[in-house]
């Protein structure tokens, strides 16, 4: 019976991370500080094969400790997103690069590694261009230079599979409403209106019960897929911002859409992305964003806002 050690396991993606593994019958091991006093992994301690310990990935002596015992490692511990970067660089970059490359060199070469980095280290294309994995990354913020950082010393070790993921969406036991898609449908139900700059600007999207399969389908697939990257979206969803509000308009008809067109985002990321690599090695992620908006729509009848960021 495989053993998964999963760092950040309690955080949007690995709470549902954690339970599809479990489904699939790996004994999974999360190792979490739980910075957001989640209890986002409560359903699964009835699980035999499911083990939680509470502590900081940075700690060398406690990761030596929990690797000793993994077959398969992933690495989902991390400051996420530009602005949570920007408060605290100093946080995103040991836990973004410096605890990622302790990791690597005291696992083996034997034990697997499965690397979530960010489509979001393509920057500021044109939008009008595919990206697929040759593409020259050009990170344009803290967050993206971190993950692009740890995904180089990962490859470079060709001993692990490294997944661009696209922006993710949908419900999660550890929510998180600062996602495009969880964020506009969000205002959409709460403010009736939003305000939106550069409506043209492009992202690529993927639910985050797809991002899960796609985990357990390289855990299942990993010789054939080592020492690679992968881009991981939904083929049909390279929406711009304007195309993302337009959708949620359609099951929230009295959304009001501003399209302004003086003043900027921020977040100038800007571009769309190929998934044709993944998809030949016979993963698809399936999940629409429309089916997506529905669920949030649904499960922000139960939560309120708090707690639901990364800031």
């Amino acid at each position: 019976m495989p053993h998964v050690l999963i760092t950040g396991g309690a955080g949007y993606l690995g709470s549902i991370i954690t339970g599809r593994l479990l489904e699939d019958g790996y004994r999974v091991t999360v190792l979490d500080n739980l910075l957001f006093r989640q209890n986002s992994l409560l359903e699964f301690c009835a699980n035999p094969r499911f083990n939680f310990v509470y502590g900081d990935c940075r700690n060398e002596e406690l990761v030596r400790k929990l690797v000793k015992d993994a077959d398969a490692i992933i690495p989902l511990a991390a400051i996420v997103g530009f602005p949570a970067c920007l408060r605290d660089p100093l946080s995103a970059t040991s836990i973004n690069y410096e605890a990622i490359a302790m990791l690597n060199r005291v696992r083996s070469a034997a034990q697997h590694i499965i690397y979530p980095t960010t489509n979001s280290g393509y920057g500021t294309t044109t939008g009008a261009l595919h990206c697929t994995e040759e593409t020259p990354l050009n990170p344009i913020s803290l967050y993206g230079r971190t993950k692009c950082d740890a995904e180089k010393l990962l490859l470079d070790s060709r001993t692990a599979i490294t997944l661009r993921l696209a922006t993710a969406f949908g419900v999660s036991p550890r929510m998180r409403v600062d996602l495009l898609v969880n964020d506009f449908t969000w205002q959409a139900v709460t403010n009736g209106a939003i305000i939106i700059f550069q409506k043209d600007f492009k992202r690529n999207f993927c639910h985050v019960r797809d991002i899960a399969d796609c985990f357990a389908f390289c855990l299942k697939n990993y010789d054939a897929m080592q020492g690679e990257p992968y881009n991981v979206g939904l083929n049909e969803a390279n929406y711009s911002k304007e195309e993302l509000a337009l959708l949620i308009k359609k099951q929230v008809p009295n959304f009001y859409l501003h399209f302004a067109e003086i003043g900027d985002d921020p977040d100038k990321r800007n571009y769309i992305v190929a998934n044709d690599k993944i998809n030949q090695r016979g993963f698809v992620a399936r999940r629409r964003v429309e089916d997506g908006i529905r669920e949030l729509l649904v499960g922000y009848r139960i939560l309120s806002r708090r707690e639901m960021t990364n800031l």
